[in-house]
């Protein structure tokens, strides 16, 4: 069934990986260039070859770079705990980075008055929309995972949808032509207080399905 609905949404591409890849480059440079949002202008866009594959099993959308994790090693889901639990999860499904696209709803990391991470603004995930509906567009991938409540929200940028967090992590669902699976994040906040690893580690054995039907 989601073999079917994969293909009828997605042909054959024609565009060579080398064109796919001067198509990423410059529309990563954009990103890394942009100052549109005040409070980020002294950022700079997580995004470049170190996000990963151009032809995923899975594309992944994130929140925002931690400060401590991927607006230090400029690879998303690294060098902090969040990258280390998520690590947890892909090796649980035998799923490798080199086999994955991981973005977030915003590309560059927030900080409060006190340099700590916060939450991205609601203008903050619009202004981005623009480089993720692009990155979508571009990478075309048949399998998109969301990685917390701004992940998934920030899709109603590009086609809207009525999918909750609470309601919907763990399931299959389909979205702008392609499967959809609303994962919670995997900081260790929300392992500790609201879905445990445990509870995780059982989601993404619903997005190993997915990955095999797709």
């Amino acid at each position: 069934m989601l073999k079917s609905i994969v293909a009828k949404a997605h042909g054959v591409s024609h565009v060579s990986a080398s064109s796919k890849f001067s198509a990423f480059k410059a529309l990563y440079l954009e990103a890394q260039a942009c100052r549109i949002c005040p409070d980020l202008a002294d950022r700079t866009a997580v995004l470049s070859e170190l996000n990963g594959s151009l032809a995923p099993k899975v594309f992944f959308v994130g929140e925002a770079p931690g400060r401590a994790g991927a607006d230090r090693t400029r690879r998303p889901f690294t060098g902090d705990k969040s990258g280390d639990n998520l690590q947890i999860l892909f090796d649980s499904i035998e799923l490798s980075r080199e086999d994955v696209f991981l973005t977030s709803a915003v590309m560059c990391s927030p900080r409060s008055a006190t340099d700590a991470n916060r939450k991205p603004t609601r203008a903050e995930i619009r202004n981005c929309s623009r480089y993720l509906r692009r990155l979508l567009e571009l990478i075309d991938p048949p399998l998109v995972a969301t990685l917390g409540a701004v992940g998934l929200d920030s899709l109603k940028f590009i086609e809207e949808h009525s999918f909750k967090l609470k309601e919907h992590a763990g399931t299959i669902q389909h979205w702008n032509g392609r499967i959809l699976v609303p994962l919670y994040h995997p900081s260790p906040l929300v392992i500790a207080s609201q879905r445990g690893l445990a509870i995780q580690l059982a989601h993404f054995q619903t997005l190993k399905r997915a990955i095999e039907n797709c």
